[in-house]
């Protein structure tokens, strides 16, 4: 009848109850219908089960026992208060009956008290329970439950969308009186603790969503714990090409043009990946900036490279202690895409001077030097931002910061002295070194409290990878690295023999698997951890060394730098006036087939298997330092600036697959000065001029690239710093420069 009572339906209908010896549990009360399906109410529900020696039930409330309650106890000890173990382990059926309807039968598993769960198929010394499900093995006493059917044991990954019944060992007890209980603990549920890699059904099928690693918690006997860890398969490759277009790589875009890029991403089983978290970062991020769209839209021209990242933890990530296995929780890179873009620009330039306090702008779309800047104290040094908004001077009382689109200063920063080294391409992270504090800073200059972290030392090389995720610095006979994923890594000469002497720069080849130092011995290291795996009763994890050394062992440089091709690392040594190029094969790029893709497991697959093809003495100079190894966006020129004497500015044209070749630009002299040595230089944005502050003459020659290479003959700017006195003219040995829309 309509409104009457008819069938009751108690949950979890499918998947039962799970309990310890002598854990009480709470059972959800049942849902009458009548028989039109609409609720009803319970008129006082009595609870009942089949076997009152394994799980007892209170007949009024639906308390579960994983025993015998306490019944006509006396002395004023209530019914239904006391759980008593019966140590019996098996199954009994629940029910709940109102007015004369009885539910659907529930199973209550009753089990030794659990103490861990461990993710793989329960297949090993069961115990034995006509009750349970199971299937065992008279020998070896091996115990299967029937139910479960291709089980995941976390030995290897899933591609994407693949699927797998996940199954579990329970244990109870420790140590020697260890139990292997499976078969007796009923259902499991499991949670992933990154749902983005893995979701997991009621039935503990699990299906692989995107790369990574993550934790599963398994829920048994109202309780739950780790139980292991879930692998969707990271990618293999990531090949990056230009959609919609016929172009190959390299590729011509134009300026404010947005060209859209196909990132075909294809894991370690040959699956090929969706929706994966890629980040795009660029080789030269002033003319060419990094996106976070699949898309390469350049702002000035010039030449540059795009690469897909995928990144963790924002792209397959992983626990710490399963970092490497299967090769989640690595970087994957993708080829290197070169877009050219046609054209030229004008260029806003920076010139000061480590004697002087003045800040002196030129406007090269106008025909007069800006008005001297006065700045509060002698810069040390000077970086200016990717995006050309901000320029960074350190001093040895504060930092300063200049305002480069309203040339005003924004702030100074008393709370930080030292060495301005480098800025992140993302330029939200600056490195300074404080020599007297002997810290080294991470600062975010858009922050309230900028000091993001420090670390001891005195540094003086720093780099950051292209995704601006780590830096690279360089400390005397230590090398300091900071990841976002790891923090803080510190190697010394006390645990490597290879930094015994010290390293006097960085630079990072593309795609950054690594960074190169220059040194008595030029080396490398790997960005990619070595991992090593082992494995603990049946569940693996991982051990790394972070930032490995890749085993190059290349001669003598003071400064090097890389080239945008991935081909060269060019280093320049002063002692014996000596250029060498390291040719790095493995990183060749240009052909969009040569993929560089997962970070390799082992030092001796680095990509880092350096040949010098070429060292040769640089004639006409004799050098007292190297000041810089500078090379241009599109990696067809690289220029040495020098303290010294020799009146000439070495450059180098590197070959596309081997070694180039070595000349140099003889500085002309205007008015009475010669000019004696370049002590620094920096390329135009568009690769056409370069600016080289000079001593002898203390002017900045600006060379001009024509049909037959770098000539040196427009009149140079005379920026006049006075020194320290007020009336003698310095060099000019600090200089930047931001790119301008000719108008």
């Amino acid at each position: 009848m309509v409104g009457q009572l008819f069938a009751i339906t108690l949950q979890p209908q499918l998947l039962g109850i799970s309990i310890n010896f002598a854990q009480q549990a709470t059972v959800a009360a049942g849902v009458g219908t009548d028989c039109k399906g609409t609720t009803v109410t319970l008129a006082s529900p009595i609870y009942g089960t089949t076997d009152m020696t394994i799980a007892d039930i209170n007949p009024t409330t639906g308390t579960l026992c994983g025993g015998t309650w306490n019944r006509n106890t006396g002395g004023g000890i209530a019914d239904f208060t006391t759980c008593n173990p019966t140590n019996k382990s098996g199954t009994a059926f629940i029910t709940v009956s109102s007015n004369g309807a009885t539910s659907n039968p529930i199973a209550v598993s009753v089990h030794p008290i659990v103490t861990s769960v461990v993710l793989g198929s329960p297949s090993t010394d069961c115990i034995n329970d006509p009750a349970t499900n199971c299937t065992v093995n008279p020998t070896t006493k091996a115990c299967t439950p029937t139910v479960v059917v291709n089980p995941y044991t976390g030995s290897s990954c899933l591609s994407q969308g693949g699927t797998g019944q996940l199954a579990a060992r329970v244990y109870a007890g420790t140590g020697a009186s260890q139990q292997n209980i499976s078969c007796l603990a009923g259902h499991l549920a499991y949670t992933p603790q990154d749902t983005t890699i893995v979701t997991i059904d009621q039935n503990g099928v699990a299906t692989a969503a995107l790369p990574g690693s993550t934790i599963i918690s398994t829920t048994v006997a109202n309780a739950s714990s780790s139980a292991g860890f879930f692998s969707t398969c990271p990618p293999a490759s990531i090949v990056l090409t230009p959609a919609n277009s016929t172009s190959t790589n390299p590729i011509t875009v134009n300026q404010n043009f947005t060209q859209p890029l196909t990132a075909t991403v294809t894991d370690t089983l040959g699956k090929v990946l969706t929706g994966v978290a890629l980040s795009y970062v660029s080789t030269t991020p002033t003319t060419l900036p990094t996106s976070t769209t699949a898309s390469i839209t350049p702002i000035f021209p010039g030449s540059g490279a795009m690469v897909a990242v995928c990144e963790p933890p924002t792209c397959n990530p992983s626990p710490f202690n399963q970092i490497g296995l299967f090769g989640n929780g690595k970087p994957v890179f993708s080829n290197r895409l070169v877009a050219t873009t046609p054209g030229t620009n004008s260029t806003v330039l920076y010139i000061a001077s480590t004697q002087s306090l003045y800040l002196v702008p030129v406007d090269f779309t106008s025909t007069t030097i800006g008005a001297p800047v006065r700045l509060p104290y002698s810069p040390n040094s000077m970086v200016i931002s990717n995006d050309g908004s901000s320029i960074y001077m350190g001093s040895s009382t504060e930092l300063m910061i200049f305002n480069a689109l309203t040339n005003a200063f924004t702030k100074p920063d008393p709370t930080v002295q030292g060495s301005v080294l480098a800025i992140s391409p993302d330029n939200t992270t600056l490195v300074i070194s404080d020599t007297t504090r002997q810290l080294v800073y991470l600062y975010s200059p858009a922050s309230m409290n900028p000091i993001i972290s420090t670390i001891g030392g005195v540094a003086t090389r720093a780099q950051f990878s292209p995704d601006s995720s780590t830096v690279y610095i360089t400390a005397g006979n230590q090398l300091l690295v900071h990841s976002t994923l790891t923090g803080w890594t510190s190697i010394s000469g006390s645990t490597n023999p290879a930094l015994v002497t010290p390293v006097s720069d960085v630079a990072i080849a593309v795609p950054s698997q690594g960074a190169f130092f220059a040194g008595t011995t030029t080396t490398a290291r790997g960005a990619c951890a070595a991992t090593t795996v082992t494995t603990t009763n049946g569940v693996p994890s991982t051990s790394n060394i972070l930032y490995p050394d890749a085993g190059v062992l290349g001669p003598t440089t003071d400064r090097i730098a890389a080239t945008n091709d991935g081909q060269h690392v060019i280093g320049a040594t002063a002692t014996t006036a000596t250029l060498t190029d390291l040719f790095v094969s493995n990183l060749n790029n240009n052909n969009p087939s040569k993929i560089p893709g997962q970070c390799p497991n082992d030092n001796s697959a680095l990509k880092f298997l350096t040949n010098p093809v070429l060292t040769t003495v640089i004639p006409g100079i004799t050098t007292a330092s190297i000041t810089g190894v500078v090379p241009s966006s599109d990696s067809s020129n690289v220029f040495i600036t020098y303290t010294g004497t020799g009146g000439i500015l070495p450059l180098y044209n590197p070959a596309a697959s081997g070694p180039g070749t070595l000349s140099s630009v003889t500085l002309s002299t205007f008015g009475t000065a010669a000019p004696i040595a370049p002590v620094a230089g920096v390329f135009s944005a568009d690769n056409t001029k370069f600016y080289a502050g000079t001593s002898g003459d203390n002017l900045v020659h600006i060379l001009s690239k024509g049909t037959s290479g770098f000539v040196d003959t427009t009149t140079p700017i005379a920026p006049k710093l006075p020194g320290p006195d007020g009336t003698t003219i310095v060099v000019p040995n600090l200089l930047v420069q931001r790119p301008r829309l000719q108008t």
